[in-house]
């Protein structure tokens, strides 16, 4: 392959490429199923590569090669570790802190959404019971989706949320994701006895008093 000089350009993960009905994606690049486009999945140069003259497939491969000095960037497939930062009714968003075994040096957002929380029952995954802000979750990405984020799936047994806080303000790490729901289920409600206890002692205070 001929490497087109004049096309390298510095791009960044979520950069259109072009269409996969015209350029091959290489490395540091892949093709979003959902529209057919290829994006750039690291900060890189751009290159062109241009097929031999004798292949059946006359589409350029374009490829980005990234720089060590940017540290680990999130491609579809790779294991993430990342703090949950806000959660709402149909999606979590956190910031993704490690790329394997690796932290990363660049600021990257990730966004899970419902459908991604588990493989089974998507219609019944209430995203306020499954995550909270601060907590800590081991995930898989799926393709840089919209606003330069990245999707994330925690939908497989080895994924989840690792280590949580409860509700007592104490560090709770995860053991399997049955252990995990039961320790908050039961930090919930002893939460919400002393809350009510705490409520009857102000009320016969008052009414002692007054």
């Amino acid at each position: 392959m001929v490497v087109k000089e004049e096309e390298m350009v510095l791009v960044t993960p979520g950069e259109v490429l072009g269409k996969a009905t015209e350029v091959k994606a290489g490395k540091g690049a892949y093709v979003a199923k959902h529209n057919g486009l290829v994006y750039a999945s690291l900060t890189g140069l751009l290159r062109t590569l241009s097929p031999p003259p004798d292949s059946p497939d006359q589409r350029p491969t374009v490829e980005v090669t990234g720089h060590k000095a940017h540290g680990p960037v999130p491609e579809p497939g790779s294991v993430v570790i990342a703090r949950v930062t806000k959660v709402m009714t149909r999606m979590a968003s956190a910031d993704i802190m490690c790329v394997g075994a690796k932290s990363v040096r660049e600021k990257f957002s990730g966004i899970i959404r419902q459908q991604d929380v588990r493989a089974t029952e998507i219609d019944k995954v209430d995203m306020h019971l499954s995550f909270r802000p601060g907590d800590i979750v081991r995930a898989s990405v799926l393709s840089l989706g919209d606003a330069r984020a990245y999707f994330l799936s925690t939908a497989k047994n080895d994924l989840g949320v690792v280590s949580a806080e409860s509700t007592a303000g104490k560090l709770v790490y995860c053991i399997s994701k049955y252990d995990l729901n039961i320790i908050l289920f039961y930090s919930f409600w002893i939460f919400c006895i002393l809350q009510i206890a705490s409520n009857i002692i102000s009320f016969i205070t008052l009414f002692k008093f007054s």
